[in-house]
């Protein structure tokens, strides 16, 4: 039996927390947009490289972090509204729902290559904001200051998202769509407005992901293909189109993931898919999906 001093489990679990909180930021953007279109964004994980690469650029143009993290989630966003009334709007029509799915995965496919002819392959380096370099001693435990931000940063971000789709009318707008677009629509209510912000708001999710992930990871142009598979874990374990699933599965991903590189790191980016077919073994529409979603 291992013998590891409960600082150190204590210090995993919060690193495991905080790739939750990345995990967390994915999986609810993606939850979105599929509750919206009924289509899983295989692009999903090419927007969180963007943002990553967004805030590199724009805190090396400006020289302040924030500004660099505020801007890159706006800025992908944009392009999120872009892609989908320009390149996947059109696809609607069609009524076949296997056409944006298809796209997403052509875009998947051929971004990154669009960012290599910019950037090259060379990772490039993200900084640690001031303040947040370094670690808290609490007791006898040492907290990473940024991943502890990461984690308020991205709860916080929840909880006004839960806000926003509770208390506010576009909010509850945007969750009728998910559950009845004719209806919506019947209302006098632009779906394809409607369904064009929802997207947005899922594909800045994504961006946030990266532009706060950036300091802890190597910023490249496959960073979105390994996490992107992780995010879809935690989606489908979570229920698809379950914002709610996407924050308690992405919580459980990150800690398993950090658990097991712990005592068996060889194995961290395997067991993730075993917890996923259990998952479904014993609930097979994941641990908050909706019956009507299958």
């Amino acid at each position: 039996m291992f013998h590891i001093p409960p600082n150190i489990l204590l210090m995993q679990a919060i690193i495991g927390l905080a790739l939750g909180a990345v995990f967390v930021l994915l999986a609810s953007g993606l939850s979105m947009i599929y509750g919206l279109m009924d289509v899983v964004n295989f692009a999903h994980g090419v927007f969180f490289m963007l943002g990553a690469y967004a805030v590199y650029q724009f805190n090396l143009t400006l020289g302040n972090f924030w500004v660099g993290v505020a801007l890159a989630v706006l800025a992908v966003a944009l392009l999120g509204a872009l892609t989908e009334i320009s390149l996947l709007r059109p696809l609607y029509k069609t009524g076949n729902l296997l056409y944006p799915l298809l796209l997403t995965f052509g875009l998947a496919l051929a971004l990154p290559d669009v960012v290599k002819m910019f950037y090259g392959l060379m990772p490039m380096p993200v900084n640690y904001p001031e303040g947040l370099q370094g670690s808290l001693l609490v007791g006898p435990l040492i907290v990473p200051k940024y991943r502890l931000f990461v984690i308020v940063l991205t709860f916080s971000v929840m909880f006004s998202l839960w806000l926003f789709l509770k208390k506010s009318n576009l909010g509850m707008i945007l969750r009728a769509t998910t559950t009845d677009k004719g209806m919506v629509d019947a209302m006098g209510i632009n779906v394809n407005r409607v369904v064009t912000l929802g997207f947005s708001i899922g594909i800045a999710l994504a961006a946030l992901g990266g532009a706060v992930a950036a300091p802890m990871v190597s910023v490249e142009p496959n960073m979105g293909v390994n996490i992107v598979l992780q995010c879809f874990v935690v989606t489908v374990v979570g229920g698809l189109g379950s914002l709610g699933g996407a924050v308690v599965s992405g919580v459980i991903i990150g800690e398993v993931v950090a658990f097991t590189s712990l005592f068996a790191g060889g194995y961290a980016d395997v067991v993730i898919y075993f917890v996923m077919a259990v998952i479904l073994l014993v609930r097979p529409r994941g641990l908050f999906g909706e019956l009507s979603r299958e």
